[in-house]
């Protein structure tokens, strides 16, 4: 890959480090991510459209190095990859940084594969999936097949929630951001520049996404950085509710889950989840709690009958 590099982009990429999806290297402080994209081909196109204008408008994104011959992309072994460079990748977006990064942009619900409204047919898809694997792999992954069931019960929640609000409470312009497949927390800047993350969908998909991270971290941050973030937004019942609803869909769990069934990670490394179910039940309990002082949303019934403790 190092020869590789050097006849694509003239870079020499000494001290190359070797990931499963990347291949990094730095030079003086700056740091180059040679990436795998997996995205479709009309993603990708959009993609690229969307980090020029976002560089035209000076919008935080890291930069993505062209080739010697000026192509974005870079195929090897019939995959494509794109190199991005990005300077400090360790500084850390706070919640409220976040903010500002989505007062930057107006967007509209303009037909596109970047955006992902419909989350409970999308958690739907992936749970049936999920299931069918289970069947055909599952043996011998005992922690996988003791923990599935309970987070499978959860996504369910999370599903029923979503639809319903989409049916009884979705308005015609919905408040959109530049979002992110994933956002984790810590939130880097590697992770959270990336053009290759960006999706257009409701910002209240990265705050919960960031929230469930923080909260399997510090539950008490967790809450406060919620309610800091409700009195700043004012939101309609309508991101209210798919804010619970997102809170609800356990993506930290099924994230590893793929981990484990892809053999990049040992299944052990569930048993750290598994061990937070009474910190989880409980962020989602206060979660509800503090969401419901902004607007009404309709409580989970048996989260809010259970007995938990911090």
């Amino acid at each position: 890959m190092k020869e590789k590099i050097k006849n694509e982009y003239n870079i020499e990429a000494d001290g190359l480090i070797s990931k499963p999806n990347y291949v990094m290297f730095q030079i003086d402080n700056n740091y180059f991510y040679l990436t795998k994209i997996r995205r479709n081909e009309q993603e990708v196109k959009e993609l690229m459209e969307m980090y020029t204008e976002l560089i035209q408008k000076n919008y935080p994104v890291n930069k993505i190095i062209p080739t010697k011959t000026g192509n974005l992309f870079l195929q090897n072994d019939k995959e494509y990859y794109v190199l991005i460079m990005v300077t400090d990748p360790l500084e850390e977006y706070s919640l409220t940084d976040m903010i500002k990064t989505w007062d930057k942009l107006i967007l509209t619900t303009r037909q596109s594969s970047l955006y992902r409204p419909d989350w409970g047919a999308l958690w739907s898809e992936k749970i049936d999936y999920f299931e069918y694997q289970i069947r055909e792999l599952g043996k011998g992954k005992p922690v996988v097949l003791n923990t599935f069931g309970y987070f499978v019960g959860l996504t369910e929640n999370a599903i029923c929630y979503a639809n319903k609000t989409n049916r009884t409470l979705k308005p015609l312009n919905p408040h959109l951001g530049l979002c992110h497949r994933r956002v984790w927390y810590p939130n880097y800047r590697l992770n959270y520049n990336n053009p290759l993350q960006f999706v257009i969908d409701l910002e209240v998909r990265d705050v919960a996404e960031y929230l469930k991270g923080m909260a399997l971290e510090d539950l008490n941050y967790a809450l406060i950085d919620l309610q800091t973030y409700l009195k700043i937004r004012k939101l309609d019942l309508y991101s209210l509710s798919m804010l619970y609803a997102r809170l609800l869909y356990p993506s930290y769990y099924f994230d590893l889950y793929e981990d484990v069934m892809n053999f990049e990670v040992d299944e052990d490394c569930l048993l750290k989840i598994l061990e937070k179910i009474d910190d989880i039940e409980l962020f989602l309990k206060k979660s509800y709690e503090i969401i419901s002082n902004f607007g009404f949303i309709e409580p989970v019934e048996w989260l809010m009958k259970k007995e938990v403790t911090n």
